[in-house]
């Protein structure tokens, strides 16, 4: 028996619950986990409200939080080539099995062996936010020299956004409130702070002729506010709000296999992707986390240590 924090039914912050069961057992494709590592994501309480019921693998209620993790491989399911019982692996739990727990089910084809010098709280940030940055500016394509305006730059995403992109030679420009600013600029970023500024007008003055390109995080009225200051419509990739075509842009275009999870991990012990950790919780204090992550005031990444 383990212990994992999920819910019961769909709802806010109340639904959550502790409890036990036994270790999940991994279906054709999947490797079983100890867990080390889980990341906290939006996602996560996303996927609690039943916002994005498609993500949830169709498994029975209770459900456990959580889509990304580095831990340790316990036991292999059928078909699952690459990997081995004791491999030190991070990953998605993209089969629903979720991640605040102490063992989990991961999906192999969507798993990845650590690289040795990467400590098990680096690499459960890379699932989501390294590997969300490098597919935005890869979609981007941008030169070096080129302008880009991240749109929310101080979370996770936003500041694997501006790691990576200053580390390719791009001029890097992002929004945020006054909390995120030490962390924007110590990545490289250009900080715009939408509390003190108006910073479409900022942005426009800094960079009269468009941007090459913006990756926005935030979505809704504060998307379609930035989406102007791009060279063109398609020029705007959005990570979060699917309704972005609708304004010309584009959404991010994932890639969530073993090769983009390498390559993230790759750039990660180069120190390009060298994720910014603002709080460690334990399982015990998982609601805690996940709060701080569902105010949308977290300053980089938070994640919770199971073992």
């Amino acid at each position: 028996m383990g212990q994992a924090w999920g819910f019961g039914r769909y709802g806010g912050p109340e639904v959550q619950e502790l409890f036990e069961r036994p270790d999940p057992v991994p279906g054709p494709g999947e490797v079983l986990v100890r867990v080390d590592v889980a990341g906290v994501n939006p996602l996560d309480h996303l996927l609690r409200a039943g916002l994005v019921p498609g993500l949830d693998g169709g498994r029975p209620f209770p459900r456990v939080l959580g889509m990304e993790a580095a831990g340790t491989v316990l036991a292999l399911g059928a078909e699952v080539d690459g990997l081995e019982v004791g491999d030190a692996v991070f990953g998605f739990a993209l089969t629903g099995g979720g991640t605040y727990a102490e063992t989990t089910v991961l999906s192999a084809a969507n798993t990845a062996r650590v690289p040795t010098g990467l400590p098990a709280t680096a690499v459960a940030t890379l699932p989501v936010a390294g590997t969300t940055a490098v597919d935005a500016l890869d979609q981007l394509g941008l030169p070096a020299g080129a302008t880009i305006l991240v749109n929310g730059v101080g979370g996770g995403v936003g500041l694997a956004v501006a790691r990576l992109a200053a580390a390719r030679g791009l001029r890097v420009l992002g929004t945020g409130s006054a909390a995120k600013r030490e962390p924007a600029e110590a990545a490289g970023v250009r900080f715009l702070d939408y509390t003190a500024e108006d910073v479409v007008a900022a942005a426009r003055e800094l960079v009269p002729g468009g941007f090459d390109g913006i990756v926005d995080v935030v979505g809704g009225a504060s998307l379609r506010a930035v989406a102007p200051l791009a060279r063109a419509p398609r020029d705007v990739v959005a990570v979060g709000d699917q309704s972005v075509p609708e304004i010309g842009g584009r959404f991010v275009e994932r890639r969530l296999d073993r090769v983009n999870l390498a390559r993230a991990a790759r750039f990660a012990l180069e120190g390009v992707l060298a994720p910014v950790i603002s709080a460690v919780y334990p399982l015990s204090d998982a609601p805690a986390a996940l709060a701080v992550v569902e105010s949308g005031h977290a300053a980089g990444k938070v994640v919770i240590e199971v073992a």
